[in-house]
């Protein structure tokens, strides 16, 4: 039997004027106002304090010190116990806004058919697409919210949503004022993001051509006109958008102020990386089947552009990991993300993604948790409010159970440890 489990709504009125938190066994994450992300060595330093206080006020960081704590009036005193407070994991690629489940080709790869021939069948992105058009705007938002509340209770405090499983112009706006309710009435900061590039809708069979025609001088105006994303992304690998089809996509976006993200070198050796870099691109994720070449354009883009791995795809997939330690060793930034979706990645577990980065791609714990807080807010262009322990950001942090080191976070893999979680100075569980 599925259990629905809620959380509050978030409500500015009810936000706490004045937040006090002490017996902080650890207060991780902190970095000075000016640092938007960290690179290569940087992300090794993990800022920490122990035996902390930390204070907030009108749902933002005022302060914080060692304790004891001060003595304040009108305060409301939270006890962390000598638990570790951490600012809440920003998942800056998601697809939560979706139909349904897929286990059935979860069997189907079992059997040994690969992502891009269960694809081939008409099954992956088409569908979820033929079970989203079966949906009401309503119905869609309830299973969402589901999953927006997941995450929420699992530390994700910023989140970016992507459309891509309607693949007509009414389901892709479906979409998108689905996430749009969800950034009205969800205690989280969320990041839309238009896709109709995901995949050639089923009509369109054959007629790739014809349907990129649709998603420039259609889709895009409508979406631009609605103002129902924030950024523009196109699947651009082996199989799906070509480079060309990419850059005249994402330009096409850019005229409506969505700045571009772009799935790449996911499946094959696709060209996206270069795209990516040409555009200005906010981040490039995925990136499994990266190459030297892929690493050097990145070095030399005069806009920073986020490499974003995703662990859990590779996990869910069987594919090869990320280059992550290749990456930040030329001294890059790295991001971690969730892709959080019913096809490859069911999961929005961000905690088990810093796990599987350290794991699988051997980045150290300090490296992982910047990685999927202060350069995956980067990477959704938010980190000037979210992802790091700063005075002036967002109180969005969660405290966790006491535990030995901050180390133990990604080495407990599966053990949850998270006590209570906060967004907007507010407790939501």
């Amino acid at each position: 039997m599925w259990q629905i489990i809620t959380i509050c709504i978030f409500d500015d009125k009810t936000t706490m004027k004045k937040l006090l938190i002490k017996n902080i066994g650890t207060l991780a994450g902190i970095l000075p106002a000016d640092v938007r992300l960290l690179r290569g060595k940087e992300m090794e330093h993990l800022g920490c304090l122990n035996n902390a206080w930390m204070l907030v006020d009108n749902g933002r960081i005022s302060d914080f010190g060692d304790m004891p704590a001060p003595d304040l009036e009108s305060v409301s005193v939270v006890d962390a116990n000598g638990g570790t407070l951490m600012p809440s994991f920003c998942d800056s690629h998601t697809h939560i806004v979706y139909a349904g489940s897929r286990e059935g080709e979860f069997v189907d790869k079992i059997r040994g058919l690969s992502y891009a021939e269960i694809a081939r069948r008409g099954g992956g992105i088409l569908n979820s697409a033929d079970r989203l058009h079966e949906l009401s705007e309503d119905e869609l938002f309830e299973q969402a919210i589901i999953r927006v509340n997941e995450i929420v209770r699992k530390g994700t405090g910023a989140v970016e949503i992507k459309s891509g499983y309607g693949l007509n112009t009414d389901d892709e706006i479906k979409m998108l004022r689905v996430i749009r309710r969800i950034k009205e009435t969800s205690p989280l900061k969320v990041m839309s993001t238009f896709l109709g590039a995901h995949a050639v809708g089923r009509a369109y069979a054959g007629r790739q051509k014809d349907y990129v025609d649709l998603v420039v001088n259609e889709m895009i105006p409508e979406v631009g006109r609605q103002g129902l994303a924030d950024f523009i992304d196109v699947f651009c690998d082996e199989g799906f958008f070509t480079p060309e089809e990419t850059a005249r996509i994402l330009k096409a976006g850019m005229k409506y102020g969505m700045r571009p993200k772009i799935h790449a070198q996911e499946l094959a050796d696709s060209g996206g990386v270069e795209v990516a870099v040409a555009n200005n691109a906010l981040s490039v994720d995925h990136l499994e089947s990266m190459t030297d070449r892929d690493i050097d354009l990145l070095l030399g883009s005069t806009v920073p552009t986020m490499p974003t791995a995703l662990p859990g795809t590779s996990f869910f997939l069987n594919m090869p990991f990320a280059p992550c330690r290749k990456i930040i060793a030329k001294g890059l930034p790295v991001a971690i993300a969730s892709d959080y979706n019913p096809g490859s990645t069911p999961s929005g577990d961000m905690k088990f993604a810093v796990s599987l980065a350290c794991i699988k791609m051997r980045l150290l714990p300090s490296e992982a948790i910047n990685a999927a807080t202060i350069n995956s807010a980067c990477a959704m262009g938010v980190s000037s409010d979210f992802g790091s322990i700063t005075k002036g950001k967002v109180a969005n942090f969660f405290i966790t159970v006491p535990i030995p080191s901050i180390d133990y976070i990604p080495y407990a893999y599966t053990q949850p440890i998270i006590s209570r979680v906060f967004l907007k100075g507010n407790e939501i569980c």
